[in-house]
């Protein structure tokens, strides 16, 4: 086993790799609890979405163990969870099963780019910007939706959206939640989000704003209910423009998530040589696998976590770490009867972390361009107001080659932005249908 995994040459131990892959799983076991509360929103069992996000995360981050030998664990992403639920389904009207085929889609698109080795020229066509604006968008959208959940902010008639209730029993139960994660999160203690929610569960519990749980060890929730649903579907609904573009926004996310993600975890752990990823295309055929496999099994994209960091910090260097994270995922199934505790306001302090971390990449945009500020800007601001991961991504992907042009730069525009300029511009006109 340790000359597999290299121990020896990592310079690690089954200890340290131990102590890794439980700190990494505490560190994202949240998502265990809140993907099924954002794909339920979408109609989608919470009992199966929970099945299918422990077992696509064990799957997934064994893959990357196993083949790749990266501490890097996997899950079904932040972000993408929400772009499936509220633009995807509840946004565009596409059923679920529909959108778990799209998610499917992409995986399998990212296997052949990464079979083919085209991942490098897809990495250099989209300019570094617009990427860090999606993320940052992303992350706003999802601070957005975890304030709407907590009951902070309210619709209004006369000014869209207004402060809610704050004295009401379930906001002031976020609230309290918030302020524990926060505290836990600059405190630096590892598992902040998870512990936050353990903490805001109980605190519920013992108020009695959330109903005590039938039990905290259960049987397994079937997963009948969403598996192999990506493949029970209208065809006629596959072959559409708009289908084209949430499989392609699902690709984009993905893909670039995971790239930043390997990337900056590697580099922590010291494997990056010559800004070169040893293993990077196992790496990325791990995710997309999981991807695929996450979408069979009924929930959405499958991604690399950046809480993988703090397993590495913990030590971990190899994929047994994983291993560990993984093995932790499967004896998670047994505890789905917490799912009765863990409210829209449990988990919305976690959705509102979660985004402040995500809008870190601002600061990684050069504002003083307004070639770049302006598609970056609006790329970032409609995904939140128009409550649309894709509307955000294909405004920016539309004013990017618009603006580089008027700049004088438009040379330095790579050929993919001009075809996808003309794709985004073809989505908005079958929207105005």
């Amino acid at each position: 086993m340790d000359r597999y995994f290299g121990f020896k040459e990592n310079g690690t131990s089954y200890r340290k790799e131990i102590i890794a892959g439980l700190t990494t799983f505490l560190s994202m076991a949240y998502i265990l609890f809140v993907n099924p509360s954002i794909l339920g929103d979408a109609g989608m069992d919470l009992g199966a979405v929970f099945t299918a996000t422990a077992l696509a995360a064990a799957l997934g981050t064994l893959i990357m163990g196993l083949l790749a030998n990266y501490p890097i664990a996997l899950a079904p992403g932040m972000g993408l969870n929400a772009f499936f639920a509220y633009s995807v389904v509840l946004g565009m009207g596409i059923d679920w099963q529909v959108a778990l085929f799209g998610v499917f889609m992409s995986g399998i698109i990212f296997i052949l780019i990464t079979l083919v080795g085209v991942r490098e020229l897809i990495i250099n066509a989209i300019p570094a910007e617009l990427k860090y604006a999606a993320a940052a968008g992303i992350g706003l959208f999802i601070a957005f939706i975890g304030l709407k959940n907590a009951g902070i902010v309210v619709p209004s008639e006369a000014t869209a959206v207004e402060l809610g209730i704050i004295h009401a029993p379930t906001t002031l139960l976020a609230i309290f939640g918030l302020v524990i994660t926060v505290i836990l999160m600059v405190r630096g203690v590892k598992g902040g989000i998870f512990y936050g929610m353990i903490l805001t569960s109980l605190a519920g519990v013992i108020t009695g704003v959330i109903d005590m749980p039938d039990g905290i060890i259960g049987a397994v929730p079937s997963l009948a209910p969403t598996f192999g649903q990506a493949f029970a579907i209208d065809w006629s609904s596959v072959f559409t423009v708009q289908l084209l573009i949430v499989i392609l926004t699902f690709l984009f996310v993905d893909f670039f998530d995971t790239a930043g993600t390997l990337y900056g975890v590697a580099n922590q752990a010291g494997f990056v040589k010559d800004n070169k990823l040893p293993r990077a295309n196992k790496a990325l055929l791990a995710d997309s696998s999981a991807t695929s496999i996450g979408a069979i099994l009924g929930t959405s994209t499958t991604t690399a976590y950046i809480e993988s960091s703090s397993g590495v910090a913990a030590g971990g260097r190899t994929g047994f770490a994983s291993v560990v994270t993984a093995l932790l995922f499967i004896v998670a199934l047994f505890f789905s009867p917490l799912l009765a505790v863990v409210t829209d306001q449990v988990t919305a302090p976690a959705l509102i972390i979660v985004g402040i971390l995500m809008a870190s990449s601002l600061g990684q945009i050069d504002w003083k361009k307004l070639e770049i500020a302006i598609p970056a800007f609006l790329t970032v601001v409609t995904m939140p107001l128009t409550y649309s991961i894709a509307t955000g991504i294909a405004i920016g992907f539309i004013l990017y080659p618009v603006t580089m042009i008027c700049r004088g730069k438009g040379k330095d525009v790579h050929p993919i932005m001009y075809v996808l300029f003309f794709v985004f511009l073809a989505y908005f006109g079958f929207l105005s249908e």
